[in-house]
């Protein structure tokens, strides 16, 4: 997540940069864009989701193993004044997490290779609502941050499966409640407008669903599990 940060900062310090450097007035395009009260486009992503754990005794930590996931959806946006747009972006996210436990968790009991390890398949129905603070135009592009609260439907939780991790079910909650923060620049192309943006996104709520068992070593250790994730979207407005 870090590694994505430090390097969409340092391509939007570059072309800031340049824009400062090289600061003389050129063609426009699109000129009335930002002029509209409400505008609608499209986005195509890419996420990466982790869990954040909080655990209830010292013990080894469970370790995530990441997979780059897609995400698609539309946008629509209404101009509140100069600088500042409400933004809704409803889309889908789909990815998948590997939970890796270390084999103290089952001391004292009989495990396989298959126990250590649970594979947790999300689906998320994601509906964000951000305000959007931009800087002032310069020339072709201009760079934006954004905030906002969302909530999301996880259409493959196992909320309402009876059964558990002692059948090799991992279940999580279906609904969830996030916090987003992020930046991006708007780039004004000759037919459409062009944002490459990046968000952190992180949940507000415990995922995790606690086996019937309450020692279980799946998840009796773990006090809350939360979502959080990196978003990187491509925007077509």
């Amino acid at each position: 997540m870090r590694k994505h940060l430090v390097l969409f900062g340092f391509i939007l310090l570059s072309q800031v940069a340049s824009a400062q450097l090289f600061s003389k007035e050129k063609i426009r395009n699109l000129e009335t864009e930002d002029k509209r009260l409400l505008s609608y486009g499209f986005f195509l992503g890419y996420n990466s989701y982790d869990f954040n754990f909080d655990y209830n005794s010292d013990q080894a930590d469970i370790l995530v193993e990441k997979t780059g996931g897609f995400s698609v959806g539309l946008i629509g946006n209404l101009r509140i004044m100069e600088y500042m747009d409400l933004r809704f972006e409803p889309g889908l996210y789909i990815t998948t997490r590997n939970l890796v436990y270390d084999e103290s968790y089952f001391q004292g009991m009989e495990f396989t290779d298959t126990d250590l390890k649970r594979e947790v398949k999300s689906t998320y129905i994601h509906f964000p609502l951000l305000m959007k603070f931009s800087t002032k135009r310069i020339n072709n592009f201009k760079p934006f941050v954004v905030a906002g609260l969302s909530t999301a439907l996880n259409l493959s939780s196992n909320e309402n499966n009876p059964d558990d991790n002692s059948s090799g079910q991992f279940r999580t909650k279906k609904n969830m409640f996030f916090y987003e923060v992020g930046f991006g620049v708007d780039f004004y192309l000759y037919f459409f407008k062009f944002t490459p943006s990046i968000r952190g996104v992180f949940a507000l709520n415990d995922e995790i669903i606690q086996d019937k068992d309450p020692n279980s070593p799946w998840t009796s250790n773990v006090n809350t599990m939360k979502t959080r994730g990196v978003f990187l979207n491509f925007t077509f407005q």
